[in-house]
């Protein structure tokens, strides 16, 4: 059953591989590499009930197509050539294509060329193995270090299991499925993130697995097949699911096109309508801000003139307030253009301080800062952070504005930073916090919410625009406040790595 197991994963692998709009060189030299595996397995598997020659000579044959392809692999994911060079990938395709020739001849009868086989691509696959350990610790760096330390620990979990064929077969094949995660999912940089992922997969299996169980229990009348068993064809069909719904979607579609929409999980759909409700606010968001913008300018302009004219006091100060809220409006028009434009930063490696140190020499010339203690605790040794100066400043100012606001009696402004350390790489953190009346819990919840603001005349999109800016560098920004006591926003920022 753990051959069939292996063979399974390896041929869902390819497919997976081979059906991927993204068809990168990695993934199909993985491909090819889990097919070959296949072939061989699947020579082996069939040979045990059969007993023909066919079988054992598509088992010899897919072992001979391992080294070459593994080579290819292995230099596709280092990128460079290390131990391994290309002209290997010639000469083991020439050695295994003279292998493969002796097995016609009556050499391929001999006791022991099974064995040699078995040697020869035993060779080339420790070879493989040992450039990886070379390559992760010679060249390799950061991220990507991480990631081939993953793989060598399983790789190393696999060669010590090799006495054990059952348990070999099964780490085989988890082996296989981890490299397809990782070279698909550059994402996950993490062990942590590679093991989530693992987990979901593991209780999804066990639920499947409970359920079979249940059901035979209530309404089967012979006994269960092996809890193994079972598990083993959960697994199988779970990781099965995905490339054979693209498979299928494929082929439907090109028979009936508006079935397209059936394969649609409802989570996508729920995420395309987001998306296409944002680039409809992005179409928008101009032509209404012209619209307003228009008429808006036209009112003002007659207000000033009016005022110029304007015969009593009272007269002036109902102008003045046409003018004021004229001028309040074109600001909301502002907030809310900025809101629905994309961001494209433009991340260069800067130093946090100096935006921080710009941003407090704007804040101590407003008048409402007269009142404030202005307090500031920068970390001198920070390291460089990507990011788009001029929005990170615009975040500052903006967190910074309202905290002095929610201070009318005054109160103390106080902005730090750090360097957080940690497994999941280095940061910078700036927080910044008011001793003001705070926030309470059901507002706190909203307190990103567009539209949403605790102000009389507030529009209620200036802290939106601010995470969506954070969220744009690849960063998090978490509020935490108590009513009396007051308010701190915390801002988490990747370093340059």
């Amino acid at each position: 059953m753990e051959i069939f197991m292996l063979m399974a994963v390896g041929i869902t692998v390819s497919a997976a591989l081979t059906i991927n709009k993204k068809r990168e060189p990695l993934h199909l030299s993985f491909a090819a590499l889990c097919l070959a595996i296949t072939f061989h397995k699947g020579g082996v598997f069939f040979n045990q009930f059969f007993q023909q020659s066919a079988w054992l000579f598509i088992e010899r044959l897919g072992l001979l197509t391992i080294p070459p392809l593994a080579i290819k692999f292995s230099l596709d994911l280092f990128r460079e050539q290390t131990l391994l060079i290309q002209r290997d990938i010639r000469t083991t395709v020439l050695f295994s294509t003279g292998l493969a020739a002796l097995l016609f001849t009556p050499l391929g009868r001999w006791e022991y060329m099974g064995t040699l086989l078995y040697l020869y691509a035993a060779a080339v696959l420790l070879l493989c193995y040992l450039s990886l350990i070379v390559h992760a610790k010679r060249k390799a760096a950061g991220v990507e270090k991480k990631r081939l330390v993953y793989l060598i620990m399983v790789c190393t979990a696999a060669i010590a299991t090799y006495s054990l064929p059952p348990l070999f077969n099964l780490i085989i094949a988890g082996m296989l499925y981890f490299i397809l995660i990782m070279i698909t999912h550059p994402h996950l940089t993490e062990l942590h993130d590679l093991m989530t992922r693992a987990l979901v997969i593991l209780i999804v299996t066990l639920f499947t697995t409970v359920i079979f169980y249940l059901v035979v229990g209530f309404f089967g009348k012979g006994p269960a097949p092996p809890f193994t068993l079972v598990f083993m064809v959960s697994f199988l069909i779970i990781i099965a699911v995905g490339p054979f719904q693209v498979i299928l979607k494929r082929l439907l579609t090109r028979i009936y096109p508006e079935i397209k929409d059936v394969f649609t999980s409802p989570f996508d759909i729920d995420e395309k309508l987001e998306r296409e409700k944002a680039l409809l606010l992005e179409k928008m968001a101009p032509v209404l801000a012209h619209e307003i913008r228009n008429p808006l300018g036209s009112i003002k302009g007659a207000a000033q003139i009016l005022r110029s004219e304007a015969e009593s006091e009272e007269q002036r100060n109902l102008l003045d307030v046409i003018t004021q809220e004229a001028n309040r409006l074109n600001r909301v028009v502002s907030q809310f253009l900025d809101y629905a434009r994309p961001y494209a930063p433009n991340l260069k490696p800067q130093p946090i301080n100096a935006v921080i140190e710009k941003a407090l020499a704007v804040i101590e010339t407003d008048s409402l800062s007269s009142r404030i203690d202005i307090q500031w605790e920068l970390h001198p040794h920070l390291p460089l952070v990507p990011v788009d100066q001029e929005q990170l400043h615009q975040v500052i100012l903006n967190i910074a504005i309202n905290a002095i606001e929610a201070m009318p009696e005054g109160g103390t402004l106080t902005i730090r930073t750090s360097r957080i350390v940690s497994d999941t790489g280095d940061a910078v953190g700036i927080s910044i916090r008011d001793t003001g009346p705070g926030i309470r819990r059901e507002e706190l919840k909203q307190i990103f919410t567009p539209f949403f603001t605790t102000k009389e005349r507030g529009v209620g999109l200036g802290l939106a625009v601010c995470q969506r800016i954070i969220r744009n560098h690849g960063g998090r920004i978490r509020v935490k406040s108590i009513p009396g006591q007051g308010t701190i926003f915390f801002i988490r920022l990747e370093t340059v790595r």
